[in-house]
């Protein structure tokens, strides 16, 4: 970043997480699924967790409530949408070229 005395930084143009349209539904999405989840396990059950999905939304799991399950963070995170044996590739795992 330029440090020039009349330089302004454009916070606008830096910050666009979570500014389009498509990523707006998207957390709404999860806040429904995460809300759900509370009301069925309780909030005391879902402390440090997060809601994943059973079947990835990529593989063409729904975003039904039957679909989801509450699983530690970094279990959730580290998949990354990968389900099968492409699964151990998110977490840094070697897979094989067959």
């Amino acid at each position: 970043m330029p440090s020039s005395p009349g330089y302004k930084r454009n916070y606008k143009q830096e910050y666009k997480y979570h500014a389009t349209d498509k990523q707006k539904k998207n957390r709404a999405a999860r806040n429904k699924a995460r809300a759900a989840a509370v009301k069925k396990h309780g909030k005391a059950a879902l402390k440090g967790k997060d809601v994943g999905h059973k079947k990835s939304l990529k593989s063409g799991g729904s975003k039904a409530v039957s679909n989801t399950k509450v699983q530690s963070r970094s279990s959730n995170r580290s998949a990354g949408g990968k389900s099968g044996s492409r699964a151990g590739k998110a977490r840094g795992g070697r897979v094989s070229k067959r």
